[in-house]
Protein backbone atom coordinates (compact mmCIF):
# COMPACT_ATOMS: atom_id res chain seq x y z
CA UNK A 1 0.00 0.00 0.00
CA UNK A 2 1.35 3.35 -1.10
CA UNK A 3 0.76 6.59 -0.16
CA UNK A 4 0.23 9.82 -1.79
CA UNK A 5 0.01 13.68 -1.62
CA UNK A 6 -3.22 15.61 -2.55
CA UNK A 7 -1.46 17.74 -4.17
CA UNK A 8 0.48 15.60 -6.18
CA UNK A 9 3.78 17.23 -6.09
CA UNK A 10 5.29 14.33 -3.31
CA UNK A 11 6.75 11.10 -4.11
CA UNK A 12 4.46 7.93 -3.03
CA UNK A 13 5.82 6.63 0.33
CA UNK A 14 5.57 3.69 2.36
CA UNK A 15 3.08 3.23 5.55
CA UNK A 16 5.81 4.54 7.99
CA UNK A 17 7.00 6.96 5.90
CA UNK A 18 4.59 8.71 5.24
CA UNK A 19 3.35 8.64 9.10
CA UNK A 20 6.96 9.82 10.17
CA UNK A 21 6.37 12.64 7.21
CA UNK A 22 3.20 14.02 8.60
CA UNK A 23 2.55 16.92 6.06
CA UNK A 24 3.65 15.98 2.72
CA UNK A 25 6.68 18.15 1.15
CA UNK A 26 4.20 19.50 -1.48
CA UNK A 27 2.03 21.11 1.32
CA UNK A 28 -0.99 18.17 0.60
CA UNK A 29 -1.80 15.33 3.18
CA UNK A 30 -1.25 11.88 3.01
CA UNK A 31 -3.72 9.71 1.23
CA UNK A 32 -4.17 5.79 0.09
CA UNK A 33 -3.59 5.64 -3.12
CA UNK A 34 -6.40 3.21 -3.55
CA UNK A 35 -9.06 2.16 -0.53
CA UNK A 36 -9.50 -1.91 0.14
CA UNK A 37 -13.01 -3.10 -0.41
CA UNK A 38 -13.77 -4.06 3.84
CA UNK A 39 -17.43 -5.51 2.94
CA UNK A 40 -16.74 -8.83 2.43
CA UNK A 41 -14.59 -8.90 5.76
CA UNK A 42 -17.35 -7.60 8.31
CA UNK A 43 -18.92 -10.85 9.10
CA UNK A 44 -15.56 -11.82 10.44
CA UNK A 45 -14.49 -9.07 12.23
CA UNK A 46 -18.15 -9.15 13.67
CA UNK A 47 -17.00 -10.78 17.26
CA UNK A 48 -13.72 -9.41 17.45
CA UNK A 49 -12.73 -7.31 20.40
CA UNK A 50 -11.78 -3.62 19.98
CA UNK A 51 -8.05 -4.23 19.95
CA UNK A 52 -8.32 -6.66 17.65
CA UNK A 53 -10.74 -5.04 14.89
CA UNK A 54 -8.21 -2.26 15.01
CA UNK A 55 -5.11 -5.19 14.30
CA UNK A 56 -7.49 -6.59 11.49
CA UNK A 57 -8.20 -3.09 9.93
CA UNK A 58 -4.47 -1.71 10.51
CA UNK A 59 -3.11 -4.52 8.65
CA UNK A 60 -4.47 -2.86 5.09
CA UNK A 61 -2.70 0.05 5.55
CA UNK A 62 0.14 -0.42 7.40
CA UNK A 63 1.67 -3.46 5.10
CA UNK A 64 5.76 -2.64 5.54
CA UNK A 65 5.14 -3.49 9.36
CA UNK A 66 5.33 -7.15 10.15
CA UNK A 67 1.83 -8.35 11.63
CA UNK A 68 3.46 -9.21 15.43
CA UNK A 69 4.70 -5.65 16.13
CA UNK A 70 1.34 -4.12 14.50
CA UNK A 71 -0.40 -6.68 16.85
CA UNK A 72 1.27 -5.11 19.43
CA UNK A 73 1.00 -2.25 19.02
CA UNK A 74 -2.89 -2.11 18.63
CA UNK A 75 -2.87 -4.55 21.41
CA UNK A 76 -1.10 -1.80 23.53
CA UNK A 77 -2.72 1.24 22.60
CA UNK A 78 -5.96 -0.34 23.97
CA UNK A 79 -5.12 -1.48 27.52
CA UNK A 80 -5.37 1.55 29.34
CA UNK A 81 -8.96 2.36 28.30
CA UNK A 82 -11.45 2.09 31.54
CA UNK A 83 -14.08 0.43 30.01
CA UNK A 84 -13.76 -3.55 28.31
CA UNK A 85 -15.84 -2.47 25.49
CA UNK A 86 -13.47 0.18 24.40
CA UNK A 87 -16.03 2.28 22.85
CA UNK A 88 -19.37 1.42 24.19
CA UNK A 89 -22.10 2.01 22.34
CA UNK A 90 -25.28 2.99 24.47
CA UNK A 91 -28.83 3.00 23.72
CA UNK A 92 -30.97 6.13 24.77
CA UNK A 93 -34.09 5.39 22.97
CA UNK A 94 -35.68 2.88 20.14
CA UNK A 95 -33.03 4.02 17.13
CA UNK A 96 -30.93 6.32 19.07
CA UNK A 97 -27.48 5.50 20.46
CA UNK A 98 -24.63 7.46 22.14
CA UNK A 99 -20.98 5.78 21.30
CA UNK A 100 -18.85 6.67 24.21
CA UNK A 101 -15.34 7.70 22.68
CA UNK A 102 -14.28 9.02 26.36
CA UNK A 103 -12.81 5.93 28.17
CA UNK A 104 -9.47 6.81 27.43
CA UNK A 105 -6.19 8.10 29.49
CA UNK A 106 -7.38 11.41 28.73
CA UNK A 107 -11.00 11.11 28.81
CA UNK A 108 -11.58 12.37 24.78
CA UNK A 109 -11.69 10.38 21.76
CA UNK A 110 -8.42 11.52 20.33
CA UNK A 111 -7.13 8.81 22.55
CA UNK A 112 -8.09 6.15 20.22
CA UNK A 113 -5.66 7.30 17.20
CA UNK A 114 -2.91 9.01 19.48
CA UNK A 115 -2.18 6.19 21.96
CA UNK A 116 -2.18 4.17 18.83
CA UNK A 117 0.14 6.80 17.09
CA UNK A 118 2.56 6.75 20.40
CA UNK A 119 3.01 3.33 20.45
CA UNK A 120 3.50 3.66 16.37
CA UNK A 121 6.20 6.19 16.72
CA UNK A 122 7.87 4.10 19.71
CA UNK A 123 7.95 0.92 17.40
CA UNK A 124 9.81 3.31 14.61
CA UNK A 125 12.18 4.70 16.17
CA UNK A 126 13.26 1.57 18.29
CA UNK A 127 13.65 0.23 14.75
CA UNK A 128 15.90 3.13 13.02
CA UNK A 129 17.44 4.26 15.63
CA UNK A 130 16.42 7.48 15.52
CA UNK A 131 15.17 10.36 17.54
CA UNK A 132 12.15 12.97 16.49
CA UNK A 133 10.38 15.81 17.66
CA UNK A 134 7.13 15.62 17.39
CA UNK A 135 4.87 18.92 16.98
CA UNK A 136 1.11 20.16 17.01
CA UNK A 137 -1.64 22.32 17.59
CA UNK A 138 -4.41 21.91 19.76
CA UNK A 139 -7.83 23.13 20.74
CA UNK A 140 -8.26 20.99 23.46
CA UNK A 141 -8.57 17.65 23.36
CA UNK A 142 -5.67 16.76 20.67
CA UNK A 143 -3.11 17.67 22.78
CA UNK A 144 -3.34 16.22 26.27
CA UNK A 145 -4.07 13.06 24.48
CA UNK A 146 -0.99 13.33 22.20
CA UNK A 147 1.39 13.97 25.21
CA UNK A 148 -0.24 11.04 27.12
CA UNK A 149 0.42 8.92 24.14
CA UNK A 150 4.18 9.93 23.95
CA UNK A 151 4.97 10.88 27.61
CA UNK A 152 8.20 9.45 28.75
CA UNK A 153 9.06 7.42 25.13
CA UNK A 154 12.40 7.38 24.68
CA UNK A 155 13.95 9.48 21.93
CA UNK A 156 10.71 11.84 21.99
CA UNK A 157 10.42 15.37 22.76
CA UNK A 158 6.78 16.63 22.22
CA UNK A 159 5.75 20.11 21.85
CA UNK A 160 1.88 21.40 21.58
CA UNK A 161 0.36 24.61 20.74
CA UNK A 162 -2.78 25.55 21.93
CA UNK A 163 -4.35 29.38 22.38
CA UNK A 164 -3.60 30.76 25.78
CA UNK A 165 -6.65 30.99 28.24
CA UNK A 166 -8.98 29.29 25.19
CA UNK A 167 -8.83 25.74 26.27
CA UNK A 168 -10.59 24.43 29.53
CA UNK A 169 -8.88 24.68 32.94
CA UNK A 170 -8.94 20.92 32.44
CA UNK A 171 -7.55 20.61 29.08
CA UNK A 172 -4.57 22.91 29.91
CA UNK A 173 -3.50 20.84 33.53
CA UNK A 174 -3.40 17.78 31.22
CA UNK A 175 -0.96 19.24 28.90
CA UNK A 176 0.88 21.39 31.25
CA UNK A 177 1.22 19.04 34.58
CA UNK A 178 2.94 16.09 33.22
CA UNK A 179 5.79 16.60 35.26
CA UNK A 180 7.41 14.86 31.87
CA UNK A 181 10.77 16.51 30.52
CA UNK A 182 10.15 15.13 26.97
CA UNK A 183 6.83 17.59 26.97
CA UNK A 184 6.90 20.98 25.74
CA UNK A 185 3.07 22.78 26.24
CA UNK A 186 3.25 26.46 24.22
CA UNK A 187 0.39 28.64 24.79
CA UNK A 188 0.83 31.23 22.54
CA UNK A 189 -1.22 34.67 21.75
CA UNK A 190 -4.27 33.90 19.74
CA UNK A 191 -6.52 31.53 17.80
CA UNK A 192 -5.95 27.59 17.59
CA UNK A 193 -6.12 28.40 13.41
CA UNK A 194 -3.38 30.88 14.40
CA UNK A 195 -1.29 27.63 16.31
CA UNK A 196 -2.04 25.77 13.49
CA UNK A 197 -0.84 27.83 10.71
CA UNK A 198 2.30 27.80 12.74
CA UNK A 199 2.61 24.60 12.19
CA UNK A 200 1.72 23.93 8.67
CA UNK A 201 4.63 26.97 7.84
CA UNK A 202 6.76 24.98 9.88
CA UNK A 203 6.61 21.71 8.08
CA UNK A 204 6.74 23.71 5.08
CA UNK A 205 10.18 24.56 5.71
CA UNK A 206 11.73 21.52 4.49
CA UNK A 207 14.96 22.23 6.08
CA UNK A 208 14.23 22.88 9.33
CA UNK A 209 11.89 19.97 9.14
CA UNK A 210 14.37 17.71 8.03
CA UNK A 211 17.35 18.74 10.77
CA UNK A 212 15.03 18.37 13.46
CA UNK A 213 12.98 15.10 12.25
CA UNK A 214 9.49 16.53 13.10
CA UNK A 215 7.06 14.54 12.65
CA UNK A 216 2.98 15.83 13.09
CA UNK A 217 0.47 14.70 15.80
CA UNK A 218 -2.18 16.58 14.26
CA UNK A 219 -4.90 14.82 12.21
CA UNK A 220 -2.80 16.11 9.14
CA UNK A 221 -0.98 12.86 9.93
CA UNK A 222 -2.87 9.50 8.34
CA UNK A 223 -2.56 7.16 10.93
CA UNK A 224 -4.57 9.47 12.98
CA UNK A 225 -7.78 9.44 10.44
CA UNK A 226 -6.95 5.80 10.17
CA UNK A 227 -7.05 4.84 13.33
CA UNK A 228 -10.17 6.80 14.06
CA UNK A 229 -11.90 4.62 11.48
CA UNK A 230 -12.20 1.77 13.38
CA UNK A 231 -14.51 2.75 15.75
CA UNK A 232 -17.07 3.59 13.11
CA UNK A 233 -16.79 0.07 12.26
CA UNK A 234 -17.18 -1.09 15.61
CA UNK A 235 -20.10 0.63 16.56
CA UNK A 236 -21.99 -0.30 13.22
CA UNK A 237 -21.34 -4.40 13.95
CA UNK A 238 -22.40 -3.64 17.78
CA UNK A 239 -25.80 -3.07 16.17
CA UNK A 240 -28.76 -5.52 15.63
CA UNK A 241 -28.49 -6.50 12.16
CA UNK A 242 -31.66 -5.18 11.59
CA UNK A 243 -30.88 -1.70 12.28
CA UNK A 244 -27.87 -1.70 10.13
CA UNK A 245 -29.47 -0.64 6.84
CA UNK A 246 -29.88 3.29 7.11
CA UNK A 247 -27.61 4.37 9.75
CA UNK A 248 -26.73 7.83 10.45
CA UNK A 249 -23.26 8.94 12.17
CA UNK A 250 -23.76 12.34 13.75
CA UNK A 251 -20.34 13.79 14.36
CA UNK A 252 -19.03 16.37 16.36
CA UNK A 253 -15.99 18.07 14.90
CA UNK A 254 -14.02 21.34 14.08
CA UNK A 255 -11.32 19.48 12.29
CA UNK A 256 -12.95 17.86 10.13
CA UNK A 257 -11.00 14.72 11.09
CA UNK A 258 -13.44 12.93 13.18
CA UNK A 259 -15.87 12.90 10.39
CA UNK A 260 -13.23 11.99 7.51
CA UNK A 261 -12.30 9.19 9.41
CA UNK A 262 -16.12 7.15 9.16
CA UNK A 263 -16.95 8.81 5.79
CA UNK A 264 -13.12 6.65 4.33
CA UNK A 265 -15.07 3.39 6.41
CA UNK A 266 -17.65 4.09 4.02
CA UNK A 267 -15.88 4.65 1.03
CA UNK A 268 -13.96 0.89 2.10
CA UNK A 269 -17.78 -0.22 2.09
CA UNK A 270 -19.60 0.46 5.38
CA UNK A 271 -23.02 0.79 5.31
CA UNK A 272 -24.14 4.37 6.39
CA UNK A 273 -26.95 6.15 5.29
CA UNK A 274 -25.65 9.91 6.18
CA UNK A 275 -22.71 11.78 7.65
CA UNK A 276 -23.95 14.79 10.13
CA UNK A 277 -21.67 17.33 10.84
CA UNK A 278 -22.46 18.89 14.41
CA UNK A 279 -21.27 21.90 15.08
CA UNK A 280 -20.92 24.85 17.80
CA UNK A 281 -21.04 28.77 17.14
CA UNK A 282 -17.86 28.46 14.76
CA UNK A 283 -19.92 27.09 12.01
CA UNK A 284 -18.22 26.99 8.80
CA UNK A 285 -18.56 23.41 8.48
CA UNK A 286 -22.72 24.21 9.10
CA UNK A 287 -22.28 26.70 6.43
CA UNK A 288 -20.07 24.81 3.71
CA UNK A 289 -22.69 22.13 3.81
CA UNK A 290 -25.90 24.53 3.95
CA UNK A 291 -23.99 27.02 1.11
CA UNK A 292 -21.48 25.33 -0.82
CA UNK A 293 -19.78 28.31 0.33
CA UNK A 294 -16.54 28.06 2.59
CA UNK A 295 -15.64 31.08 3.98
CA UNK A 296 -13.14 31.93 7.45
CA UNK A 297 -14.86 34.23 9.81
CA UNK A 298 -14.02 35.26 13.11
CA UNK A 299 -13.67 32.67 16.06
CA UNK A 300 -15.90 33.15 18.72
CA UNK A 301 -14.56 31.64 22.02
CA UNK A 302 -17.58 28.92 23.21
CA UNK A 303 -18.26 26.72 26.04
CA UNK A 304 -16.94 23.92 23.45
CA UNK A 305 -13.71 24.91 23.12
CA UNK A 306 -12.75 21.95 20.91
CA UNK A 307 -14.91 23.33 17.89
CA UNK A 308 -13.31 26.72 18.31
CA UNK A 309 -12.16 26.24 14.79
CA UNK A 310 -12.21 28.01 11.08
CA UNK A 311 -9.80 26.41 8.99
CA UNK A 312 -10.13 22.85 9.20
CA UNK A 313 -7.43 21.37 8.50
CA UNK A 314 -8.67 17.86 7.01
CA UNK A 315 -10.88 19.46 4.57
CA UNK A 316 -8.17 19.28 2.17
CA UNK A 317 -8.79 15.47 2.15
CA UNK A 318 -12.31 16.06 1.24
CA UNK A 319 -11.41 17.72 -1.43
CA UNK A 320 -9.48 15.79 -3.06
CA UNK A 321 -11.70 13.62 -3.44
CA UNK A 322 -15.05 15.63 -4.27
CA UNK A 323 -13.11 17.20 -6.85
CA UNK A 324 -12.47 14.06 -8.85
CA UNK A 325 -9.12 12.87 -7.30
CA UNK A 326 -7.40 16.27 -9.10
CA UNK A 327 -4.16 17.65 -7.23
CA UNK A 328 -4.23 20.31 -9.51
CA UNK A 329 -7.80 21.25 -9.04
CA UNK A 330 -7.10 20.84 -5.13
CA UNK A 331 -4.06 23.13 -5.52
CA UNK A 332 -5.83 26.11 -7.03
CA UNK A 333 -8.88 26.10 -4.41
CA UNK A 334 -6.00 25.66 -1.64
CA UNK A 335 -4.15 28.57 -3.15
CA UNK A 336 -7.12 30.93 -3.39
CA UNK A 337 -8.37 30.07 0.08
CA UNK A 338 -5.18 30.87 1.53
CA UNK A 339 -5.12 34.50 0.20
CA UNK A 340 -9.11 34.92 0.14
CA UNK A 341 -10.49 33.15 3.14
CA UNK A 342 -13.21 31.59 0.91
CA UNK A 343 -13.73 29.03 -2.17
CA UNK A 344 -17.26 29.54 -3.49
CA UNK A 345 -17.45 25.44 -5.31
CA UNK A 346 -19.34 25.23 -8.48
CA UNK A 347 -22.27 23.33 -7.52
CA UNK A 348 -21.61 22.01 -4.73
CA UNK A 349 -23.11 18.54 -3.61
CA UNK A 350 -22.72 16.34 -0.96
CA UNK A 351 -24.93 13.91 -0.71
CA UNK A 352 -23.72 11.86 2.11
CA UNK A 353 -23.49 14.95 4.19
CA UNK A 354 -26.05 17.13 6.67
CA UNK A 355 -25.13 19.75 9.01
CA UNK A 356 -26.27 21.42 12.05
CA UNK A 357 -25.47 24.04 14.37
CA UNK A 358 -25.56 25.27 18.28
CA UNK A 359 -24.56 28.38 20.09
CA UNK A 360 -23.48 28.22 23.42
CA UNK A 361 -27.11 28.63 24.91
CA UNK A 362 -28.60 26.06 22.83
CA UNK A 363 -25.75 23.83 24.27
CA UNK A 364 -26.72 24.66 28.27
CA UNK A 365 -30.52 23.93 27.41
CA UNK A 366 -29.82 20.63 25.43
CA UNK A 367 -27.75 19.05 28.24
CA UNK A 368 -30.49 19.89 30.76
CA UNK A 369 -32.81 18.22 28.16
CA UNK A 370 -30.81 15.40 27.59
CA UNK A 371 -30.16 14.43 31.30
CA UNK A 372 -33.73 15.52 32.20
CA UNK A 373 -35.33 12.39 29.60
CA UNK A 374 -32.31 10.45 29.82
CA UNK A 375 -30.31 10.60 32.89
CA UNK A 376 -27.05 11.14 30.61
CA UNK A 377 -24.77 13.62 31.80
CA UNK A 378 -22.97 15.01 28.14
CA UNK A 379 -19.85 17.32 27.77
CA UNK A 380 -20.64 20.48 25.68
CA UNK A 381 -19.14 18.89 22.43
CA UNK A 382 -21.99 16.13 22.61
CA UNK A 383 -24.84 18.16 23.67
CA UNK A 384 -24.31 20.12 19.78
CA UNK A 385 -24.74 16.17 18.13
CA UNK A 386 -28.31 16.26 19.61
CA UNK A 387 -29.48 19.84 17.38
CA UNK A 388 -32.82 18.44 15.04
CA UNK A 389 -32.61 15.23 15.57
CA UNK A 390 -34.75 14.07 12.46
CA UNK A 391 -32.70 11.10 10.30
CA UNK A 392 -35.96 8.21 10.10
CA UNK A 393 -33.03 5.15 10.54
CA UNK A 394 -30.65 4.21 13.17
CA UNK A 395 -28.59 7.40 14.80
CA UNK A 396 -25.43 7.29 16.58
CA UNK A 397 -24.51 10.21 17.89
CA UNK A 398 -20.61 10.39 18.92
CA UNK A 399 -20.04 10.95 22.11
CA UNK A 400 -16.57 12.76 22.39
CA UNK A 401 -15.47 13.92 25.58
CA UNK A 402 -16.29 13.13 29.55
CA UNK A 403 -18.33 15.88 31.24
CA UNK A 404 -15.41 15.37 33.74
CA UNK A 405 -13.50 18.12 31.58
CA UNK A 406 -16.18 20.68 31.93
CA UNK A 407 -17.18 20.43 35.46
CA UNK A 408 -18.02 24.07 35.90
CA UNK A 409 -20.82 24.12 32.91
CA UNK A 410 -22.35 20.80 33.90
CA UNK A 411 -22.57 22.12 37.53
CA UNK A 412 -24.45 24.91 36.37
CA UNK A 413 -27.07 23.80 34.44
CA UNK A 414 -27.93 20.78 36.14
CA UNK A 415 -26.25 20.72 39.59
CA UNK A 416 -23.97 17.55 39.10
CA UNK A 417 -20.76 18.05 39.28
CA UNK A 418 -18.60 15.00 37.29
CA UNK A 419 -15.39 14.58 38.29
CA UNK A 420 -12.59 11.67 37.21
CA UNK A 421 -9.75 10.35 39.28
CA UNK A 422 -6.62 11.48 36.91
CA UNK A 423 -8.49 15.08 36.52
CA UNK A 424 -8.75 15.50 40.40
CA UNK A 425 -4.90 14.71 40.71
CA UNK A 426 -3.82 17.07 38.43
CA UNK A 427 -5.96 19.99 40.51
CA UNK A 428 -2.46 19.78 42.87
CA UNK A 429 0.36 20.09 40.56
CA UNK A 430 1.85 23.29 38.91
CA UNK A 431 0.92 24.42 35.42
CA UNK A 432 4.36 24.67 33.49
CA UNK A 433 4.37 26.10 30.17
CA UNK A 434 5.73 28.56 27.88
CA UNK A 435 3.89 31.67 26.78
CA UNK A 436 4.73 33.09 23.55
CA UNK A 437 3.43 35.03 20.66
CA UNK A 438 2.30 33.47 17.75
CA UNK A 439 5.48 33.91 15.64
CA UNK A 440 6.60 31.27 13.82
CA UNK A 441 9.96 32.52 14.35
CA UNK A 442 9.60 32.18 17.97
CA UNK A 443 8.66 28.54 17.92
CA UNK A 444 11.23 27.62 15.24
CA UNK A 445 13.88 29.08 18.10
CA UNK A 446 12.17 27.78 20.51
CA UNK A 447 12.25 23.95 19.13
CA UNK A 448 15.82 24.15 18.37
CA UNK A 449 16.97 24.99 21.72
CA UNK A 450 15.01 22.06 23.24
CA UNK A 451 14.66 19.70 20.56
CA UNK A 452 16.42 16.21 20.57
CA UNK A 453 18.80 15.25 18.07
Amino acid sequence: MKYISTRGGSEPLSFSAAVAEGLAPDGGLYIPAEFPNIQDKLEYWQNLSYAELCFEFMKLFATDIDEESLKDIAYTSYSKFDDTAIAPLKKLDNGLYILELFHGPTLAFKDFALQFLGNLYEHLLAKSGKTINVLGATSGDTGSAAINGLLGKKGVRIFILYPNGRVSPLQERQMACTEADNVFPIAIDGTFDDAQAIVKEIFGDVSFKNEWNLSAVNSINLARILAQCVYYIYAWLSLEKSERDNVQFIVPTGNFGNILAGWFASKMGLKVANFKVATNQNDILYRLFKSGVYEVSSVKPSVAPSMDIQVSSNFERFIYFMEGENPERVCEIMGEFKCSGKWVFDNFSAEDFSASRMDDSEIATKIEEIYKKYGEVIDPHTACGFADISHKGTKIILSTASPAKFPELIEKVIAVHPTAESLEKLLSKPIVNEKMPANTQKIRDYISANGIK
